[in-house]
């Protein structure tokens, strides 16, 4: 089968970044699903596993962290799919990638692909969607289904993969939205999703935020990088929540944060797959429950950019692109 793989780690303008590569074709066993794989997309994942350092492969590794597909085969123990059904997934860090024409993929952490989408729009989705969701569902107790309607969200980064979604779930939670945007193209983007109110990163939030009316907010998503603490902390609302998505080394102090009894919590959607924790399934529940959010007109996809098809050259601009900081969305490589 084809793949796109890599043997060293290369800056993405270096011609041997990613190798086309002819690999077995995998069969699935237990709970594992065979997707013959129509699109993938490119996260900051991504290209931090592929940055430059001096390991080298001894056999061709596949990377890749989102795709939809084609239900090829089934295990013994699958349960949830069968044979021909359209899936979208982001699949298991620790387990060869997406870059290849046939995957294997635990069905626990497999969605149904929404009906409405192409599998382009649709591979922008899943590894963002279960980070979004698991962010403010799972980590800061945001009640899904409204109940904490009128509550307010900060979403620092709110044009990335992340916060493109992000703003959605909120919104279709009932929150107000307060995301974060630098440039007049992304402030667009992030009002067109249903943000009621953009304010730029680069300047200072805290005066903004409070320009705004708003002494301090209930929530607070950190989607881009931790610079931003010493605002974060100065905005949330006592007994309020800070989720990050960015591992940092950075100097978090944290007496603002003690004096106001306020949590922080980490997200990593790799998690529950890395560790095979009892509540896997979650991530099938949550990727089906936004597909018929979206089929029914509520939540919309994020794709921006399509590069076809997939192979080393297209992946080595996909990955430029995403590197390069100023995507609003996703990017997508589709077709072999």
């Amino acid at each position: 089968m084809k793949a796109v793989a890599l043997t060293h780690y290369l800056p993405v303008t270096d011609p041997n970044a990613f190798l086309d590569v002819d690999l077995p074709r995998p069969a699935p066993s237990g709970r594992d699903l065979l997707v013959a794989v129509k699109a993938v997309s490119i996260n900051p994942v991504d290209t931090k596993v592929r940055a430059p350092k001096d390991t080298v492969e001894e056999t061709p590794r596949v990377i890749g962290y989102d795709a939809s597909g084609v239900v090829e085969a089934v295990g013994e123990d699958v349960t949830l799919f069968k044979v021909g059904d359209e899936v979208y997934y982001a699949g298991d860090i620790t387990r060869p990638g997406t870059n290849q024409e046939f995957h294997l993929v635990d069905e626990r952490i497999v969605g149904v692909k929404p009906k409405s989408l192409g599998f382009a729009e649709a591979a922008a989705l899943p590894l963002t969607t279960i980070t979004a969701y698991e962010a403010f569902f799972d980590r800061l107790g945001i009640d899904r289904d409204g109940a904490d309607r009128g509550q307010s969200i900060l979403i620092v980064g709110g044009a990335g993969g992340v916060g493109s979604i992000g703003i959605q779930l909120a919104k279709a939670a009932g929150l107000v939205v307060i995301a974060t945007a630098s440039r007049s193209e992304t402030e667009s983007w992030v009002r067109d999703l249903g943000a009621d109110h953009v304010v730029n990163h680069r300047k200072d939030m805290v005066e903004q935020v409070r320009a705004l009316g708003f002494r301090h907010v209930d929530h607070i998503a950190i989607f881009n990088d931790m610079r931003h603490w010493a605002a974060a902390v100065e905005l949330i609302r006592p007994q309020g929540g800070i989720v990050s998505i960015d591992a940092t080394d950075l100097p978090m102090p944290m007496a603002g944060m003690k004096m106001k009894s306020a949590s922080l919590h980490w997200e990593f959607m790799f998690a529950r797959a890395m560790h095979q924790t009892p509540d896997m399934i979650e991530q099938h529940n949550l990727l089906t429950y936004v597909a018929a959010e979206v089929d029914a007109g509520r939540i919309r996809t994020t794709l921006d950019t399509v590069l076809a098809p997939i192979n080393a050259e297209t992946m080595r601009k996909a990955h430029a692109l995403v590197e390069a900081g100023t995507v609003k969305g996703k990017v997508v490589v589709e077709g072999f």
